[in-house]
């Protein structure tokens, strides 16, 4: 579906063919008219393909209550249609307009402590005003109706970025859909009282009306109230996008609608899983935060981004083509890492590559985000670095369409149990979910070993090896569905504090890891987590840190694969694998960190006889991925370093090579710094 948008009425340049689609936000409502022309003409120069259009265009397109003024962007959809380029139309109601929060102030969003957040900046409006979406289904009605027949439309966009701002709001209106999100869920109080163990700190409900939100409160609040609340403020936020998607399939049930998730460092508020049946393709942004692991990260998201879409293409909606302005330092991208960081996303199943935004505005809080023009002009190296990105897509036409191949490891990465471990009044306060699953995809990397992100609602038989990092949450189903999954030939392996609690954040009682204590073979009665600046040494010379297990193996057939060496638990277990059915179940007690887990991983690979596919030169210097199609196989070949590598081996017809280094040596690919192969082989 991705594949075909820029074609799918525009017919941009008369080709009808997939292509990956290419392009960014448009927003000419920023710039005068005389302007609008030359982005057409540098926008086909650039080979762009699709806009997105009037994301934040309410104020202009409804300047007051009853006033509608739609001639600007009438004009805008008939030059770009003009211009062979396809337009992905917002529904604008990301940001409401000065006259509708003026007008009913009822509508802004409440933090926990009270705090009104006010206009002046994006997204003020709360997910459960009634108010509020009344006046925004009203918009996304007029735009559908006028825009339903224009030859330009390809692609309806929802809101943006739902939830980036106001995914937790306390108001009023939040609390009485609270009370109704509880009710549907639980039933009756007396299941109310159960669920959120209200024994305890004297909280047993005897009325819906008492119930609220967890507000601003004298001590922890209540645990299960807080991971309900979190659970009830996606859904709220779910049911916006639902409202707006019915509107635009009643009225253009041909057209496909997407909302731009945001699978990307500490973004955890929407359980984007949940989210992506309630659309037509899944659409992802993500922006690069400098560091150590900063393009492990990216290929992280992007593989999570994949899995939630099932391994079907997806759309890359926004990401940078140089430095953003929201950032504590905003870094420049050097030569090469536009194109490798476009692309990595593709090599991850995205069949669309656009940008935040077209022309870097003159105005306003994003002015030194950079764009596909910049504030220099055409004539920069930027914008002929996006050119060249695009002539690089059009060439990789044959990959429109395909879909991620599933790699031989799996890491399983799990929404609910990133917001319950993480939550307060636990053992340590220093746990990072994201930053452990990170960890492991990162060793892996350094391996050279293919590995997908997955969600729980993905056949999880398909990987050889499960990696569960902090799996804290695991429902009855779940225990069973690991427990099979072992059983019948694959490789689980789990962490520290996993199995621990139920959907209901109640412990699993009788010794920790709770629901996966039988299939892993072992018995913990208390947790040793670790002070700041402390650790311990494994037999194997790994050092863990943050959290440590006194383990009794409880199964004569449970492996020590590694003891502690020192701390009060010296000589016990540290990572252990219990054999079961045809496969079997490891955990891992410690925070081994990236070079400890690649250490470790061989071991717990071998089992499953996993290895590195790419020559063992150039494993960590090299990241592979593989999409693949009816007849045939996309290997991209990703340089993640500043030096020249040739990789011997991988065999295939070089489609692409992004940079003037890249070139094949015999029966292998030259890559120079941070460049970019894509190789088609035959299917199978």
């Amino acid at each position: 579906m991705i594949s075909t948008l820029h074609s799918r009425r525009s017919g941009a340049d008369g080709d009808p063919a997939p292509r990956l689609a290419y392009g960014a936000d448009y927003n000419p409502e920023q710039w005068p008219r005389d302007v609008w022309e030359e982005d057409v003409r540098l926008m086909r120069e650039a080979g762009v393909t699709v806009v997105s259009v009037g994301i934040f265009s309410w104020a202009r397109l409804q300047p007051g209550p009853d006033t509608w003024d739609f001639g600007w962007l009438d004009e805008v959809m008939d030059l770009l249609h003009a211009g062979g380029i396809g337009v992905d139309l917002a529904t604008a109601t990301a940001s409401p307009p000065p006259w509708l929060t003026t007008a009913h102030p009822e509508i802004l969003p409440v933090t926990a402590n009270g705090e009104t957040l006010w206009p002046g900046a994006r997204q003020h409006w709360r997910p459960t005003s009634p108010v509020f979406r009344e006046h925004a289904l009203r918009l996304v009605r007029e735009i559908a109706t006028r825009y339903r027949d224009h030859p330009a439309l390809v692609a309806w966009h929802v809101n943006n970025e739902l939830g980036c701002h106001n995914v937790y709001d306390h108001s009023d209106d939040a609390a009485r859909a609270f009370r109704g999100w509880l009710r549907a869920r639980h039933g009756s109080l007396d299941a109310l009282n159960h669920a959120w163990g209200t024994a305890f700190w004297s909280q047993r409900y005897t009325d819906w009306e008492q119930i609220l939100p967890p507000r601003l409160a004298a001590s922890h609040p209540n645990p299960t109230q807080q991971l309900d609340f979190k659970r009830f403020s996606s859904d709220a936020l779910k049911d916006h996008l639902r409202a707006e998607r019915e509107i635009l399939r009643e009225i253009t049930p041909d057209v496909p609608v997407t909302t731009n998730f945001m699978v990307m460092g500490g973004t955890r508020g929407m359980n984007y899983p949940d989210w992506a049946d309630e659309i037509d393709f899944v659409s992802n942004d993500h922006y690069v935060h400098p560091g150590p692991q900063d393009r492990d990260e990216l290929s992280f998201s992007a593989s999570l981004t994949s899995g939630i879409a099932g391994g079907r293409p997806w759309f890359l909606m926004e990401h940078s083509t140089s430095a953003v302005n929201w950032q504590p330092v905003n870094v420049a991208k050097r030569p090469g890492d536009l194109a490798r960081d476009a692309l990595l996303h593709v090599a991850h199943g995205a069949d669309a590559v656009c940008f935040f935004q077209w022309r870097q505005s003159a105005a306003g809080a994003e002015k030194y985000h950079s764009a596909m023009v910049p504030h220099a002009g055409a004539d920069s190296d930027l914008f002929r670095a996006v050119a060249a990105l695009g002539a690089t897509l059009k060439t990789l036409a044959p990959v429109a369409g395909s879909e991620r191949e599933p790699a031989p490891v799996g890491i399983l990465y799990d929404w609910e149990s990133w917001w319950a471990s993480e939550q307060d009044s636990h053992p340590t306060s220093l746990l990072d979910y994201r930053q452990e699953a990170l960890d492991w995809y990162s060793a892996l990397l350094a391996l050279g070993v293919r590995a997908d992100l997955v969600t729980s609602r993905a056949d999880l038989s398909r990987h050889r090896v499960l990696i569960a990092p902090v799996l804290h949450v695991v429902p009855a189903e779940l225990a069973k569905e690991l427990t099979r999954y072992a059983e019948q030939g694959g490789h689980l392996v789990t962490t520290y504090f996993s199995g621990i609690v139920d959907e209901n954040d109640h412990v699993w009682l009788g010794g920790y890891p709770g629901a996966l204590r039988e299939l892993l073979g072992i018995r913990i009665e208390e947790f040793g987590p670790l002070l700041p600046g402390e650790s311990v040494e494994l037999d194997d010379t790994a050092t863990g840190t943050l959290w440590t297990d006194r383990i009794t193996l409880a199964d004569p057939d449970t492996q020590v694969l590694a003891h502690y060496r020192t701390g009060v638990h010296a000589g016990r277990p540290a990572v252990t694998r219990r054999p079961t059915g045809g496969g079997s179940a490891s955990y891992v007690s410690t925070r081994l960190g990236v070079d400890g887990l690649a250490a470790l991983l061989p071991r717990l690979l071998e089992p499953a006889g996993v290895h590195g596919e790419l020559p063992a030169d150039v494993r960590g210097k090299v990241e592979l991925t593989v999409r693949r199609a009816a007849g045939a196989r996309f290997l991209f070949l990703v340089n993640r370093t500043d030096d020249t590598v040739e990789v011997s081996g991988p065999a295939g017809d070089v489609l692409v090579g992004t940079g003037t280094g890249t070139g094949t040596a015999a029966g292998g690919v030259v890559l120079g710094p941070r460049e970019v192969a894509v190789l088609r082989q035959p299917a199978g």
